[in-house]
């Protein structure tokens, strides 16, 4: 992360790690958090609520994986961010369940910039066109935007569709007449190229913890 901050000409300290703990128990939290790491990622509010209670209070936790409605209101309650709203709908739900919960929630809007058929997230001209009813929403502060690069060996392929999402971030804040501090963007395979693009959170699991295990020992009702 520090090469490719240097790399881009840019402060290590503008880039945070999101650690993906996805399929990890909470004893491999407790490790990781013990070398330093305050910051976790899980994909699935299920698995989530019943690990985070098991690991240190002073953790930090984001949804980065897709968010279904019936889930919004366990994911205001354990998260401090949530990185994958991606419908006026789901934001709507949020906003209802942080209204009951009397709390402000800090998202990211998700955008499928390569317009993969298999990945959740708004289209560009969609999410445009949806930015002032989104940000309408007196519940939800809205800090920038997150996508997922298709997969592929080489990293420089996804170089386009990061830089598609800063640029687009730029298009957000001049509609909005006001800056978003985040492009949630990079995971093991590519977060170099996605800081040298711009990213602020990358989100890391598989270089950290290795390869997720088969099951989660939360087990199968959590996965």
């Amino acid at each position: 992360m520090a090469a490719a901050c240097h790399r881009a000409h840019r402060d290590p300290a503008s880039v945070t790690l999101v650690a993906v703990s996805k399929g990890q128990p909470p004893e491999v939290v407790r490790a990781a958090a013990d070398l330093g790491l305050s910051l976790f990622g899980e994909n699935k509010v299920q698995e989530a609520k019943a690990k985070i209670p098991l690991c240190p209070g002073r953790l930090r936790w984001h949804l980065i994986g897709h968010l279904q409605t019936n889930k919004a209101r366990d994911a205001v309650h354990f998260f401090e961010m949530i990185h994958s709203v991606d419908s006026l709908r789901l934001a709507e739900e949020i906003q209802r369940q942080a209204d009951k919960a009397a709390k402000q929630v800090s998202v990211l809007l998700e955008v499928n910039v390569a317009g993969e058929a298999s990945k959740f997230g708004y289209r560009p001209d969609a999410l445009l066109d949806e930015l002032s009813a989104l940000n309408a929403l007196p519940r939800l502060e809205i800090h920038g935007l997150m996508t997922m690069a298709p997969w592929s060996p080489d990293p420089e392929k996804a170089r386009p569709h990061f830089r598609r999402l800063r640029e687009l971030k730029q298009e957000c804040e001049q509609r909005l007449g006001a800056p978003l501090a985040h492009l949630s963007m990079g995971m093991t395979g590519d977060f170099e190229v996605a800081i040298e693009e711009g990213a602020t959170l990358v989100r890391i699991g598989t270089a950290l913890f290795g390869e997720r295990p088969r099951h989660t020992p939360l087990g199968p009702s959590a996965a």
